[in-house]
């Protein structure tokens, strides 16, 4: 019999299997455990006290890295930030994924860290929220009806919240390559190095004598989902992306934002960062682009 008081028991699971591992998940309040960055810290602060903790570190595949022929990337849910961080991409898509894996907190963080950990966790101040929304990846996920596969812009429905139901588990993500010669950049302004953005900023473009003929742009930490506008796009596509052009698309995209005041910074402050980072960011693209034809 337990005291009265005395802490609840946890139990942990380390199934070796996807089916087993659902099975442990469906216990009422179990978590799963990938990296452990976001839950651990958590559970250390009071926010949350698990009943079950189910690891996904036994299971086959799940810590999958591979490169596509296409330049394309799979990475399974486990897979750590510093293993996508060391990839050599050879794609747009696949560029934009590792440079933001390259900006996550420190070699600590991105050793233990998993890309499946921080999409299912759904903070939109994050990196690879951003990320894989410029990409157009695909979250894939799996229950006990199966498996099914869904598109970043449809994943992220609002603060720590995703289109996972309560008995699903993201298991990979598909990044396609993006158009061929298309190069792209991860920006992202922190407070301190390490921590989370007060903005961050993905473009992927390619250019065609001296005009951007694609582009694709996911901005974080403005609102409670990645930030994609298509007029903003479009008001790039065609352009030589003069300061002009690029003050006007950042000008919308401010307008669109829907940022909080926090510890990282206000509201108005994140407004004014959009157009800054955009026209760093495009800089940063662009160059890659032009120099790759050159």
């Amino acid at each position: 019999m337990q005291a009265e008081g005395a802490p609840t028991a946890m139990h942990y699971a380390e199934p070796e299997t996807l089916a087993e591992a659902l099975s442990a998940l469906s216990a009422e309040g179990a978590r799963c455990l990938a990296g452990g960055q976001s839950l651990v810290a958590m559970m250390n602060a009071g926010l949350l006290a698990p009943p079950v903790l189910v690891s996904l570190r036994r299971v086959p595949g799940l810590d999958a890295v591979e490169p596509r022929e296409d330049g394309g990337l799979r990475l399974g849910a486990m897979a750590r930030h510093f293993e996508v961080a060391r990839l050599q991409p050879r794609s747009g898509g696949a560029e934009i994924v590792v440079e933001a894996a390259r900006r996550i907190g420190h070699p600590a963080i991105r050793n233990q860290g998993t890309i499946g950990g921080s999409i299912a966790h759904a903070d939109p101040a994050a990196d690879y929220p951003t990320a894989i929304t410029c990409a157009e990846a695909v979250v894939q996920v799996a229950g006990p009806q199966g498996a099914r596969a869904i598109p970043a812009a449809d994943f992220f429905h609002g603060y720590y919240e995703t289109a996972c139901a309560p008995d699903e588990i993201v298991i990979g993500i598909e990044v396609p390559p993006g158009p061929p010669g298309a190069r792209a950049h991860y920006e992202k302004l922190m407070i301190v190095d390490g921590d989370f953005a007060v903005v961050s900023v993905a473009v992927m473009l390619a250019m065609e004598r001296g005009a951007c003929s694609f582009v694709r742009l996911a901005i974080g930490a403005v609102a409670a989902t990645p930030l994609r506008l298509a007029d903003a796009e479009a008001a790039l596509l065609g352009t030589a992306l003069d300061d002009a052009t690029l003050a006007r698309a950042g000008a919308l995209l401010a307008e669109a934002a829907d940022p909080v005041d926090d510890m990282r910074g206000s509201a108005a402050f994140r407004r004014k960062l959009i157009p800054r980072l955009l026209r760093r960011a495009v800089a940063e693209a662009r160059a890659k682009a032009e120099a790759a034809h050159a």
